[in-house]
């Protein structure tokens, strides 16, 4: 395979478009897991990493069980949404968020659901296993991992452990956002909402993360704009196209993508490229509804690997982070991020 280049629209020309009325934030909905599963299972047949995305997509199906079940979570209050908007700061962060001990519950739960899916095995095992280990043992892997501490990290583990996060981030968006809403309902002063913009635009306005993908939209509202995809919470936040996730530099943008001997793109890749920086040397993954309208950023970032290795062999580093994919080694100490 080899890659191909292609220019989109200046920021000048987003810039024009962007004065259009669009959401600047989507926040995850009820059915985003199953989505994330359903599309996981497309990419799957006659992918060379077949097997995990059929694995990936059990774990996203459990995902999807396990957020459609009722949990009561701690909020937090007003005045801590109204300081973190003052400060310009996301209300969740996810590196120093006390957790709610209610994701250890979704976690195990999550556990026996996904070992009830798959067969008999290895993995069947450490899911078992994982679903039994004690609260600190899973609160200090869930801190490392959240941080982005390689040191004493369990890799086999993590994704497991990310998961259960996932589920318990889209909760607390998803319950805040309701009581917002219940509550604007009920008042006759305004309310200010639990989410919005903050100062700094490359991390998620919500749980500060990095993003996975982005995403350009179709539809009646963003259509043609593009969202960065968040890797925990999977909230979507707007980020004018042709400019670096990284840097923000507006100049040496390319985007690459892979192409078949015959000019064709594959079909596990038709809607995914790479948007590669040459001021910071970063790249992010970009997958496009108008191309393929089945895109999800997680699965389809999951199942594009190739195009990874493709733009490292260049030297480009990763800006990314996919939670159920990470690299690194786990035994030496001095690492500090869990992916690069």
């Amino acid at each position: 395979m080899s890659a191909s280049t292609a220019k989109l629209m200046s920021p000048e020309e987003i810039a024009v478009r962007a004065g259009e009325q669009i959401p600047f934030l989507l926040l995850p909905q009820p059915g985003l897991f199953a989505e994330r599963a359903l599309r996981l299972r497309q990419l799957a047949p006659g992918h060379a990493m077949g097997d995990y995305l059929l694995f990936a997509a059990e774990l996203a199906q459990a995902q999807h069980e396990v957020f459609s079940r009722p949990l009561a979570l701690s909020l937090p209050e007003q005045p801590q949404i109204e300081a973190a908007a003052k400060a310009g700061l996301p209300l969740l962060p996810a590196a120093s968020w006390a957790r709610d001990p209610a994701w250890l519950q979704e976690l195990r739960e999550l556990m026996r659901l996904l070992a009830a899916r798959i067969a008999a095995g290895p993995a069947r095992t450490a899911v078992l296993q994982l679903a039994d280990a004690d609260d600190q043992y899973l609160e200090l892997q869930a801190s490392r991992l959240l941080n982005g501490v390689m040191t004493g990290l369990d890799l086999a583990s993590a994704p497991l452990i990310a998961a259960g996060l996932q589920v318990h981030w889209a909760r607390l968006l998803s319950q805040l956002q309701a009581r917002f809403e219940r509550e604007q309902n009920s008042q006759h002063s305004p309310l200010l909402a639990p989410f919005g913009r903050i100062d700094d635009p490359l991390i998620c306005p919500c749980c500060a993360s990095r993003p996975v993908a982005s995403i350009t939209r179709i539809g009646a509202e963003g259509s043609g704009f593009r969202y960065l995809s968040c890797s925990l919470c999977a909230a979507q936040w707007h980020y004018v196209r042709v400019k670096c996730t990284h840097c923000q530099s507006t100049q040496g943008i390319s985007f690459q993508s892979l192409l078949n001997e015959d000019g064709s793109m594959p079909p596990h890749s038709s809607g995914v490229q790479v948007e590669c920086c040459e001021a910071c040397g970063h790249y992010l993954k970009i997958v496009h509804m108008e191309k393929d309208q089945q895109v999800e950023p997680h699965a389809d970032d999951l199942a594009s690997l190739s195009l990874d290795l493709l733009v490292s062999e260049a030297g480009l580093i990763r800006h990314g982070v996919n939670l159920q994919l990470l690299f690194g080694d786990s035994g030496e100490p001095g690492d500090s991020e869990a992916q690069h």
